[in-house]
């Protein structure tokens, strides 16, 4: 019987730690999104900073070479404008991608734990059964 009551014990305190390692991970994977978040607004902030220089170049040198900010100068202008903004939705797609691949990696972890846990409450109460079965026969 004191092998029952320990197998029980042990299976708890190995649900309780199953279902903490997950918690644990799972936080592991959120805080992992929030970098990732971070990571994107710098990566825009200095995709947007380049472009800008670069649209500024754009505009000295016309500007040196006597050419007025009209017709093909001014198309090519307008083209950098839109590269720089499908560069940023590039990003923030391919970011929110990898955002909700690390929230689904973090649910999937919490789902694992719990499973494990109630796999160890399941053989903690079997302990407890086959130590009263066991009984129950030594008994009579």
């Amino acid at each position: 019987m004191i092998g029952a009551i320990l197998g029980y014990k042990g299976n708890q305190a190995a649900a309780k730690a199953a279902q903490g390692v997950a918690e644990f991970n799972a936080q592991v994977a959120e805080n992992e999104a929030v970098i990732l978040q971070r990571k994107k607004t710098a990566e825009d902030a200095n995709l947007r900073k380049v472009s800008e220089r670069t649209i500024a170049t754009q505009r000295v040198a016309t500007a040196a070479s006597g050419i007025e900010m009209s017709g093909s100068a001014l198309e090519s202008l307008k083209d950098s404008y839109m590269n720089t903004q499908m560069d940023a939705l590039n990003l923030a797609y391919a970011s929110d991608i990898e955002q909700a691949a690390k929230a689904s990696e973090a649910a999937l972890t919490r789902a694992e734990g719990r499973a494990r846990a109630t796999a160890y409450k399941t053989a903690s109460y079997q302990s407890l059964l086959e130590g009263a079965e066991q009984a129950a026969k030594a008994m009579g």
